[in-house]
């Protein structure tokens, strides 16, 4: 079924229903048929409950990962378990939410965050462009629109650009992710393929939808994907988030810091048995992080030797 196909079957369903509630069965049916039609449910599970969809995924894209980056904070994608819920009946609230991490989900399962890299966003900070935190301008993403975050867990910041790629039903009609808050995500065109005019977006890359409400827009210039969540979100402080890395042995790791000037050459490879290593330079000396899974389940033997840590080589068992 193509995503037009499933837009006009809930619009049928819907003449019965109130405008910003097509029902929790068909919206339940709209979020599966997202991830089925782009051809994600093989990685991807969806579940639902009374009150959510759950897309579930381990946030590690078949896709380049981490090409293209000048601005490293020296993390990397390690797969983590997430399990984001979607409300099945979303309205529209008061104040815009932000939050220093992920507002929703791509359809392949990678979280997605606001544009910036700087902490949670006030309400000031909605209204005004934030070029010193900007992931895009301060190239600190991948070719992919991405990177790995604090956690450790790879997520985008800007339009998924090589997950529309792969996307089966791509194209201006086609879902590409989910908010939170139970409205959805587009690309930078409205679903019938016309062009966004200028203005027509709210503060949170949003609009309204004759079917769902609202919905969200990726965009080629900033905020670049959803910026903070328009509809009403009741357990907004209980949304997943990815820990950071513990060592096996018991503590934390303490996050990595940003090259001054950024790095020259990172490339990312990574082979068929889990090994994976991330290299790169900086000022002239040779740098990476190397990691393979060890033999706990969810556990990954590294060796690195990072400009966070004075180039020195460094080895250790972590875990989720």
């Amino acid at each position: 079924m193509t995503s037009s196909a499933t837009r006009a079957i809930i619009s049928l369903l819907a003449i019965t229903l109130p405008s910003f509630a097509i029902g929790h069965e068909d919206h339940c049916a709209a979020v599966t048929a997202s991830v089925a039609e782009a051809g994600f449910d093989a990685e991807v599970t969806v579940t639902c409950t009374d009150s959510h969809a759950i897309i579930q995924s381990d946030t590690y894209p078949d896709h380049d990962l981490m090409t293209g980056i000048e601005g490293t904070n020296e993390q990397v994608p390690v797969p983590a378990e997430y399990a984001a819920p979607i409300i099945l009946a979303p309205t529209l609230g008061t104040t815009a939410l932000t939050r220093d991490a992920a507002l929703g989900v791509a359809v392949n399962g990678v979280p997605i965050y606001d544009y910036t890299a700087g902490g949670e966003m006030s309400a000031a900070d909605l209204a005004h462009h934030q070029a010193q935190h900007d992931t895009v301008q301060t190239d600190q993403l991948d070719v992919c629109g991405g990177h790995a975050g604090r956690g450790d867990d790879y997520h985008y910041h800007a339009t998924p650009t090589c997950m529309i790629a792969q996307m089966e039903n791509a194209g201006d009609a086609a879902i590409i992710g989910w908010a939170f808050d139970g409205f959805p995500i587009y690309g930078d065109a409205n679903p019938d393929g016309s062009e966004i005019a200028a203005g027509d977006l709210d503060v949170c890359n949003g609009q309204p939808d004759a079917l769902f409400g609202y919905r969200y827009h990726t965009s080629a210039d900033a905020p670049y994907i959803v910026q903070c969540l328009m509809g009403a979100v009741p357990d907004f402080d209980n949304l997943p988030r990815v820990r950071p890395l513990s060592a096996a042995d018991g503590g934390g790791v303490a996050p990595g810091r940003p090259p001054r000037g950024g790095v020259e050459d990172l490339t990312f490879t990574q082979d068929a048995d889990g090994n994976r290593s991330m290299d790169y330079r900086y000022q002239g000396a040779a740098y990476y992080i190397r990691y393979a899974p060890s033999d706990q389940p969810g556990c990954y033997d590294f060796e690195t030797r990072t400009v966070t840590n004075g180039g020195e080589e460094m080895s250790g068992e972590f875990c989720r």
